[in-house]
Order: C-alpha cells, then sequence, then structure tokens
C-alpha cells in the first residue's frame, strides 16, 4: 500500500486534518492509498484539539479517534511521500532523517505556493475552518504532484537505508574525484539548521512552556556554526545570518505569532546555500517585522 505520510508539529491540529481530508481526496482518485498523520514535537496519545474535531464535523469527516504521534524511523521508511505542513517542519524532518530528504516536501511547495499555513491554535472556531479550507484547496492543488512523486515509478529501493556509514553502489563506482567533492552544505550546517527550525516552532507552539530568552541563546549558537560552514564562495549565508541576527534584536522578549511565522520563513533557507534573492528578500522583511502581530 502507498502511504503518504503528514507532518506537523504536534499532530493534534493541522497534520491529522490534512490526513483526512487527503484520505477523502485519494479515495476518489487513488483508492487503496492511504493517508497518515504524525508530528515532531512528542505529544503521544494525546487528542486532536476540540477545534480540530469540530470543523472537521463541519467538513464531513470524523477524527474524534485520533490519537497523536511522534514521528518515528519506521513511519519514514515506510512512507512513500512525506509532506510537511510547513517548510520549517520539512527542516526538521530532512536533519533528522537525511537519507529520507529527497522523500519530504512541504505542502505549499508541492501546490506550486510558497505558503506555511499558520497553527490557528488557541484561535476561535472561525480561524480553524478557514485554515481547513485553506489545506483542503492546498491539497487538491498538489495531488497530481503528490501522485507523480509517491506513484510506483518515484518508490525508492526497499534495500536502501535510511542510515548508511558506506557508500552506495553508485557513490562507489564514481570517479575519486567526484566522488570526493563535497555535498552543497555540510551534515553539521544541515544539522545546525535543524535545530533552529525545531527550537522556533517550539517556542511558537508552546510560548508559555518554553523560555524564549534560553531558546534564543540556543539559536545564536548554532547560527555561529551555520555562518562558519558556507557551501562556497557563492554561498551567502555568513551575510544572511548577519540579518537574521539583526531580526531577533528586532522582535520584542515575547514574539507574536506573526513575528515567529517569519522567523521560520527565513530559518527554513539555513540549510541551503544563500543566494543573493535570499539575501534581497530578508533585507527587504526586516523593517516590517516589528510590527507584525
Amino acid at each position: 500500500m502507498t502511504t503518504i505520510l503528514l507532518v506537523g508539529a504536534a499532530d493534534t491540529g493541522r497534520a491529522p486534518m490534512a490526513a483526512a481530508l487527503l484520505r477523502r481526496l485519494l479515495a476518489a482518485q487513488h483508492p487503496g492509498w492511504s493517508a497518515e498523520s504524525a508530528g515532531v514535537l512528542g505529544h503521544d496519545g494525546a487528542p486532536a484539539e476540540t477545534e480540530a474535531r469540530d470543523t472537521m464535523v463541519h467538513m464531513g469527516l470524523d477524527i474524534g479517534a485520533h490519537e497523536a504521534r511522534s514521528l518515528a524511523d519506521d513511519m519514514v521508511e515506510r512512507a512513500a511521500l512525506i509532506v510537511t505542513i510547513d517548510s520549517g517542519t520539512a527542516l526538521v524532518v530532512r536533519a533528522r532523517y537525511p537519507r529520507a530528504a529527497a522523500r519530504v516536501h512541504p505542502l505549499g511547495d508541492l501546490a506550486g505556493r510558497k505558503r506555511d499555513l499558520p497553527d490557528p491554535f488557541r484561535m476561535q472556531i472561525g480561524a480553524w475552518m478557514t485554515y481547513a479550507r485553506e489545506i483542503e484547496g492546498l491539497l487538491q492543488s498538489a495531488l497530481p504532484r503528490i501522485a507523480e512523486l509517491a506513484g510506483p515509478a518515484a518508490e525508492a529501493p526497499a534495500e536502501l537505508p535510511l542510515f548508511s556509514a558506506e557508500p552506495l553502489a553508485a557513490e562507489a563506482s564514481q570517479p575519486a574525484a567526484e566522488a570526493a567533492a563535497p555535498p552543497a552544505t555540510s551534515a553539521a550546517r544541515a544539522a545546525a539548521a535543524g535545530r533552529v527550525a525545531q527550537l522556533l516552532l517550539l517556542a511558537s507552539q508552546m510560548p508559555d512552556v518554553l523560555d524564549w530568552g534560553a531558546a534564543r541563546g540556543r539559536i545564536e549558537g548554532d547560527l555561529d556554526a551555520i555562518a562558519a560552514a558556507p557551501a562556497g564562495s557563492a554561498d551567502l549565508v555568513a551575510a544572511y545570518v548577519g540579518l537574521l541576527r539583526a531580526a531577533l534584536v528586532l522582535i520584542p522578549p515575547a514574539p507574536t505569532g506573526g513575528q515567529f511565522a517569519a522567523l521560520n520563513r527565513a530559518a527554513a533557507r539555513l540549510a541551503d546555500p544563500i543566494d543573493q534573492r535570499a539575501l534581497n528578500d530578508l533585507s527587504a522583511q526586516l523593517p516590517t517585522l516589528p510590527t507584525l502581530a
């Protein structure tokens, strides 16, 4: 069976709603395919949020029996495609499972839109319904791409491990000079970028639990490591990190949801080489950052 895994933060809101909506779409167009959900924050066994359950009832679906699950190795291994609710979560998943990175895609990207849906946690039911309708629209737009990426022709060989200390056979047969070429960015940089994304996600999801001051200190430490690991002379990561530090200075001690969203979007680019366009985009956002609600 072809399984599509939807991954969100706590697996109690957007992810189970997206999985339920995708199951309905798949039943009509790809019978036999399944959609499941998981989260990266470790809320195992928690039910779906009341607003999420009520929203799905309004949309003709029932997630009353849902229980949150933490993303685990076996889920990643058997998923034909991993669709994350936002780009920050994609960065976290890719950092944790680098050998599965090619199967990890943000929903907005698959739908052809650079869109990260805000988490409606603690919002009124109206917001939940609005975002659920948008998730449904994104899934409808993304379905052809999902089918293309998850179809039988796209499935990875069963024997391919998620983690491996040995080179693949194809890699071993490459000429020495080609095999020795460094990756676009180092594994250490990818791991640091993943930690930054995860801390920002945790801070935005649990502002009353996570100490933002301590989290910010850890983020700045990882930014040092990222700035020190450019992928090449064309990688403008040092300048980009400088702008991101300026963004951290501009936000208040208790960042708003909009400010966290902006930081998450900026952090989502840290694992990849930074070009002039990315630098310009972040620079253009700085003046508006303090006023984001």
